[in-house]
């Protein structure tokens, strides 16, 4: 049956299945000036028709069905994203108590015994189907302040990155390009797709502690003078003061970049001198990403390197600045590193940097 207009449209939907036609008539009788009640006489059936718009909020269900029973028909139910909230109440004449235990072990909600007992069968039903709008509507709620909290997030990000380079000579996209490098590099070697997304978002936020370096270092249209050098260095420790202020995991990944993005391989680095495997994978990850992007974009003091020369510098830096197994993933993509960057040249000239999570 589907839903008549009118009254109908607000009734809930159940699904009742069961083989034999009494049983199908009788709780079609009790239910149905209450309920919008949908009919399948067996196991197939019913895992077909619980799909269909509406989907049911409730289904009852039989246990003793030819081919494929109640219990399996459950245990497909259970087994589907799709389905799995939908509650299940059997209905049946196996009145034993391990019958009625397996039927709660395969995810049933409740367990009605034949024969029924017309206030006793409206009375579950009621109860199961309020259980689960309210469920639902808890669900709505965590579901709106979770999306709320991570637009919060994500605009707190995004202005940590741009404050970071408000006084620098970066073009805008530098931080954003960088970080979809990162992402790109990230799941190259198998980094779990959540894992290389939170890379990107924290990706734009490394060299927020620039926004403690004086302009006139930020801003010299010239290569830095040694004294300036140990001043522009404190920018990892400035970012790492920064962003460790928080215990999210997101900003603890942003920290950790932040302070030691700029350690080589070698140990040539700073600010801890630290060498190959001791530096995090992050920041390994990042310092590639980043170097690439700033020779391949222009400076007041320096022209954009061509993507060729950039590699090449790359290759020629694997094992002194980069960690050489980075490096030979970083150029095996080339391709999709190309691909980012025209994308990401095309949003820079159409001033849509601020759709940068929705790449």
């Amino acid at each position: 049956m589907t839903p008549a207009k009118g009254d109908d449209m607000d009734k809930a939907t159940i699904l009742v299945v069961d083989d034999e036609p009494n049983n199908i008539r009788l709780l079609n009788q009790l239910l149905k000036t209450t309920y919008t009640v949908r009919i399948a006489t067996n196991g197939k059936q019913a895992l077909e028709r619980v799909l269909i718009d509406p989907v049911p909020e409730l289904i009852l269900l039989d246990i003793m069905m030819p081919e494929m029973d109640g219990y399996e028909v459950c245990r497909h139910l259970k087994s589907s994203l799709d389905t799995a909230s939908i509650p299940v109440i059997f209905i049946t004449a196996k009145n034993e108590e391990e019958d009625e235990t397996i039927g709660f072990e395969v995810g049933a909600v409740d367990y009605i015994t034949k024969p029924i007992s017309a206030p006793i069968v409206r009375a579950r039903v009621a109860t199961h189907i309020s259980l689960a709008n309210q469920q639902r509507a808890c669900e709505k709620t965590v579901k709106e302040k979770t999306k709320e909290l991570t637009a919060t997030q994500e605009a707190g990000i995004f202005m940590l990155g741009e404050a970071g380079h408000y006084n620098d000579t970066d073009t805008g996209a530098h931080i954003w390009r960088m970080a979809a490098y990162a992402r790109a590099l990230a799941q190259a070697i198998n980094w779990p797709v959540e894992k290389a997304h939170m890379l990107e978002q924290a990706a734009p936020m490394h060299d927020t502690g620039k926004i403690g370096i004086p302009d006139a270092i930020l801003k010299a249209p010239r290569k830095l003078e040694a004294d300036e050098w140990v001043i522009m260095k404190t920018h990892t420790e400035i970012g790492y003061s920064i962003l460790s202020n928080s215990n999210t995991s997101i900003f603890e990944l942003a920290a950790e970049i932040a302070l030691y993005h700029h350690e080589k391989w070698d140990g040539s680095g700073y600010p801890k001198k630290l060498t190959g495997e001791s530096i995090p994978q992050s920041a390994r990850i990042i310092a590639l990403a980043d170097v690439f992007d700033a020779l391949t974009m222009a400076r007041p003091y320096k022209e954009a390197w061509p993507v060729e020369k950039a590699f090449a510098t790359i290759k020629e830096s694997a094992g002194s600045h980069f960690d050489p197994k980075l490096a030979a993933v970083f150029l095996s993509i080339k391709d999709k590193l190309l691909e980012v960057k025209e994308v990401w040249g095309k949003k820079e000239q159409e001033n849509t940097l601020k759709s940068v999570f929705k790449i």
